[in-house]
């Protein structure tokens, strides 16, 4: 069965829930109301992966004119702008049996793919310091320790301009 990559919906959520239960410890993973609020606010740049006819994983963001995350944007969706010229990834999720076959490489390129779609400057994302090497194999630079501090961890900018 294909891997397919697709825009949420609504009757995706608890799907969304339970993956990111999986994926992030508590202290950093978003919250079911925050969740749903991500899917309504900004379901254009909001993608499943689908395997096997099971959600396996997925990638959001909102769209903002700055060049990093700040802690405000994973908690208020009113930071959404979609005008705005990077696209932010808040999240890039895949459940641990999905993992090593090219689930979140999907998920990446269908975002980048999108954010050009749709006239984007970039992308922005924090990551922790042993995925550093894995983003910069999408072209993002390492901009440095982030000035995030979501969750109680420490993150590096990565910024990827077209």
């Amino acid at each position: 069965m294909p891997l397919i990559i697709r825009n949420v919906t609504q009757d995706d959520l608890q799907s969304l829930i339970k993956i990111e239960a999986l994926c992030f410890p508590p202290s950093e993973a978003a919250d079911d109301k925050t969740l749903s609020e991500r899917l309504m606010a900004y379901p254009e740049s909001f993608f499943i992966a689908i395997y096997n006819n099971e959600p396996v994983g997925f990638i959001d963001g909102a769209v903002t004119n700055s060049k990093t995350i700040s802690d405000d944007m994973f908690e208020d969706v009113k930071c959404h702008n979609p005008k705005g010229m990077y696209q932010s990834i808040f999240g890039l999720s895949v459940i641990p049996e999905a993992r090593r076959i090219g689930v979140a490489a999907k998920l990446m390129n269908r975002m980048i793919e999108n954010a050009k779609e749709n006239g984007r400057r970039g992308l922005i994302l924090t990551c922790k310091e042993h995925l550093i090497h894995y983003y910069e194999k999408f072209g993002y630079k390492n901009l440095g320790v982030s000035k995030s501090v979501h969750g109680g961890a420490v993150w590096y900018d990565m910024l990827l301009e077209f």
